[in-house]
């Protein structure tokens, strides 16, 4: 266990405060973040708290905005579609994010998929513990932090998880409040990503279907996160920083905010556009583009209004070995990633924390 949390640990329960008890208690009750709040609390529990240092941050500076990029024509005129390319390249080289909008992708698909999510996590909590488990190779699971027994906080969020491919799941296994809007959306997503990675594929100088081809778009897992009214937001993090890990990932955010990312030393915000979705790649593009692209750090901050509710896609897969692509590098660009079994790689991102400005892909440098 980390050493932090042994004396957060030492120091609650020398106060008479017994933290694995009440994670315990936490996890048992299947009611996760949401039914903390229901029950009238005023002060978070002590397992969600981080140090206050680690939630500040200055306001974003208007010279410092993530770019906002217009797919509308993007492949009926020549001319916008190098131009497209060209902001992808430059945004994904510079921020690691983007927001995109004309994507093709309807206002009602898009609001039906949060009123889904919302209908679950605001549903009944005796249908919500039927999904309820940390086991990570079931297709549809619903939880609180996956990984609460061994995180040095946990996040002020619940999460409902889909993994739409390979091999997605039957219909009849997902919530019936969000079954038809989850089919219809994660069409959708599957639609625009592969709109996406021919374009960061010719970004990146190559052919239009290197990625696709590559299998970029074979794996789809979707997680729909709740972030509940926080009554100390001072105090938690909606999500602590990370970096994702897989090659790119397509969110849609509501109306709150609290999104932010990582850029020039300080924390940008991420502000939500009516209709946009907000994309940004991962550990996995990073690796494969052997650094040309960023995996950025990013994190939700806890917020005294909500609920908040995102649907974050993650396209990857890790039952190959990846390195940076061949046709990349050369005598003045030469690998600076190893080849990496992707299954040791996932292993160490699911059991490693992120610490120190160190990612799990820096531990692949060579």
């Amino acid at each position: 266990m980390d050493s932090s949390k042994t004396q957060l640990d030492l120091v609650l329960k020398g106060s008479g405060y017994d933290i694995e008890k009440e994670i315990k208690a936490f996890d048992e009750s299947k009611a996760g973040v949401k039914g903390l709040v229901d029950s009238g609390i005023v002060k978070i529990p002590p397992f969600f708290v981080v140090p206050e240092n680690v939630v500040s941050s200055e306001p974003t500076p208007a010279h410092l905005q993530i770019p906002v990029i217009d797919l509308k024509d993007a492949h009926g005129d020549p001319a916008r579609h190098e131009k497209v390319i060209q902001e992808i390249r430059s945004a994904l080289e510079i921020w690691g994010f983007f927001q995109v909008v004309n994507h093709g992708v309807s206002k009602d698909i898009m609001e039906g998929m949060v009123e889904g999510v919302r209908g679950f996590h605001e549903g009944k909590n005796e249908v919500k513990k039927e999904y309820y488990t940390r086991d990570v190779k079931k297709k549809v699971t619903y939880t609180s932090n996956t990984l609460i027994h061994k995180t040095k906080a946990a996040d002020w969020k619940d999460t409902l998880y889909f993994r739409m491919a390979p091999d997605s799941p039957h219909p009849e296994e997902l919530p019936v409040v969000c079954r038809e809007t989850t089919i219809k959306y994660t069409a959708y997503i599957r639609g625009l990503g592969d709109t996406l990675l021919k374009l960061v594929s010719e970004a990146l100088g190559l052919n239009p279907d290197h990625l696709i081809e590559s299998g970029c778009d074979k794996g789809l897992k979707i997680m729909c996160h709740y972030y509940p009214p926080c009554p100390e937001p001072n105090r938690t993090l909606g999500s602590k920083s990370h970096t994702d890990p897989d090659f790119l990932t397509i969110l849609m955010q509501d109306h709150i905010g609290g999104l932010q990312v990582f850029h020039q030393n300080q924390w940008i915000d991420v502000p939500p556009i009516p209709g946009a979705f907000v994309i940004n790649g991962g550990d996995l593009l990073q690796l494969i583009s052997n650094g040309k692209f960023k995996s950025a750090e990013h994190r939700v901050l806890a917020n005294h209004i909500g609920p908040r509710i995102s649907v974050a896609s993650f396209f990857a897969i890790y039952d190959r070995i990846c390195g940076p692509i061949k046709e990349l590098l050369s005598d003045e660009n030469p690998a600076v990633y190893k080849e990496v079994p992707l299954m040791e790689y996932i292993a160490q991102y699911m059991w490693k924390e992120q610490d120190g400005g160190v990612t799990t892909l820096d531990r692949f440098r060579l």
